[in-house]
């Protein structure tokens, strides 16, 4: 019974990276090299997801120490998310994410409405190379400035 405990330990140990990184990432790549904007939505959303969960862990570390199956709920949870039979990521995204972006105005209209609406200001062409060039500007460095 031992050594069958052992290996069911380090099995569960590598089952979390297994899925909620090497598989992700593996998915991901596809996604990127496919033609297909589904798979896209899909990673995209995971990953928004996956850095969201992240996060709430490292501020709630303390409460969640007490919750004695939380990895193996998590787990579950960010197979569920990960594996394309459920698209968990994608209609968590859809349902909850979205929404509430745009209802604190992290997110425009335009950009979700794009899909369904094909009239609205803010998906036309001009628009979105004002914000790319806006954008462009930001980042990149001023040629008039010079390191002092």
């Amino acid at each position: 019974m031992g050594k069958l405990w052992t290996i069911l330990t380090h099995l569960h140990s590598l089952a979390g990276p297994a899925v909620m990184l090497l598989y992700p990432l593996y998915a991901s790549v596809q996604a990127m090299e496919s033609s297909s904007k589904l798979d896209d939505e899909q990673w995209l959303a995971y990953w928004i997801l996956y850095s969201f969960i992240t996060l709430v862990e490292m501020v709630l570390e303390s409460v969640i120490y007490w919750i004695p199956i939380w990895y193996e709920l998590k787990l579950l949870f960010i197979a569920w998310l990960a594996l394309p039979n459920f698209r968990g990521a994608a209609f968590i995204y859809d349902k909850f994410v979205r929404e509430q972006l745009r209802k604190h105005g992290l997110v425009g209209a335009g950009a979700g409405a794009s899909k369904k609406d094909k009239s609205s200001p803010s998906s036309s062409p001009k628009d979105k190379e004002k914000t790319a060039s806006k954008f462009l500007s930001f980042v990149t460095p001023k040629k008039d400035h010079e390191a002092y």
